[in-house]
């Protein structure tokens, strides 16, 4: 199995989640593999640069005949091999990347996400502003690309008519910038008193510091993708990251409510013994593991089919499968026409230690 992650770059905290899937597939390998077979994962750095994930996805595929591209990181850099995956008929499958795109079966029958998509999420935040603060004004932060640019579409779309209103000013970075403390004063100053803050983990540890920094009090909304305590907020302050707004769909290593929850308790062995450099406090450790388990049941299901047809085939037919470190209520399901693997999320608040889920679970369309 193949991917590529950015294990160097701006987009290099994402890079355990990789380690954690490399350590999942060790356990599996030492359980006795699956089937009879041990698994073998190649994973490239690609420094969370397209040009430099089409270099090495052509490697994995024409020079180590992978099976498959299992939960290669990024939206700009799946979106840059999406084509050329597709037209080999390789499996592009649970790409660790939240955009709406990955689930066009009709257009890319090869290319499956996992988690929820960044429209939805951003459906869940306007349902939550339209209740709670029907007048207020949002500024918005968000990384120049589909990614930040999927994220403001759900939120518009989720507010409807009251968005050209409600939106008081949006702002972008790159992500070769240094800092968004610019950005975060021009927020500031547009008289916003929500902040829907769309950044990788890096520029959202700089944006909740910066916010706390200026002495401004928005309703700070993070979005899932950097909600990490480890990678994210302890960089930033926990005391900064106070009352910030996100959602879930995993079980967030550091809410003390799963401390004897059994899944939580394997999922926490399992670090110690495969990845005992990894950080517990860091989300995306629960995520690599979910993911690894989510590939692991997909080559369960093929028995001795192995063809690249047969593993897309299973991959589009889970059916209530609960990878153990995702929330209670919340399962995987597909089929041939839907490629949205999760379609459903829960509000959470920073409460200066942990995250503390509030509201019902959200079922999505998509």
């Amino acid at each position: 199995i193949g991917q590529t992650m950015p294990y160097s770059g701006p987009a290099s905290s994402y890079g355990t989640i990789g380690k954690a899937e490399a350590a999942y597939f060790a356990m599996i390998n030492d359980q006795g593999g699956i089937n009879g077979r041990k698994i073998k994962l190649i994973s490239l750095d690609d420094a969370y640069s397209p040009p430099r994930t089409v270099e090495q996805t052509r490697r994995l595929i024409e020079e180590e005949n992978v099976l498959l591209d299992f939960s290669a990181l990024g939206t700009p850099t799946n979106t840059a091999v999406r084509k050329y995956l597709n037209e080999k008929k390789v499996p592009q499958l649970f790409v660790a990347t939240g955009a709406t795109k990955w689930g066009d079966p009709q257009h890319f029958p090869w290319t499956m996400g996992w988690q929820p998509s960044y429209q939805t999420e951003g459906h869940v935040y306007a349902r939550y502003l339209l209740a709670k603060m029907p007048n207020a004004k949002i500024g918005i932060l968000y990384q120049n690309d589909d990614y930040g640019k999927d994220y403001v579409k759900g939120l518009k779309d989720g507010l409807g008519d009251k968005a050209a209103t409600m939106i008081v000013k949006e702002v972008t970075y790159e992500t070769t910038d240094p800092t968004i403390d610019s950005q975060i004063v021009t927020l500031q100053s547009s008289g916003a008193d929500v902040f829907y803050d769309v950044t990788i983990p890096k520029f959202a540890a700089q944006a909740i510091r910066k916010v706390h920094d200026l002495g401004w009090k928005p309703v700070h909304l993070l979005n899932s993708v950097s909600n990490s305590v480890g990678s994210a907020l302890t960089p930033a302050g926990l005391e900064a990251s106070k009352d910030i707004i996100t959602v879930e769909y995993g079980k967030d290593p550091t809410d003390p409510k799963w401390k004897d929850d059994p899944s939580y308790k394997d999922w926490s062995a399992w670090m110690d013994k495969y990845y005992p450099s990894g950080d517990k406090t860091d989300a995306f450790n629960a995520f690599g593991y979910n993911e690894a388990a989510t590939m692991v049941q997909v080559l369960k299901q093929c028995g001795d089919d192995l063809t690249r047809e047969n593993v897309v085939r299973q991959a589009a037919s889970l059916h209530d499968f609960a990878p153990p470190m995702l929330l209670p209520g919340i399962a995987i399901n597909t089929s041939p026409t839907d490629f949205y693997p999760i379609k459903q999320e829960q509000l959470a608040k920073f409460n200066g230690k942990t995250w503390e889920l509030f509201g019902e679970v959200v079922a999505l369309n998509k």
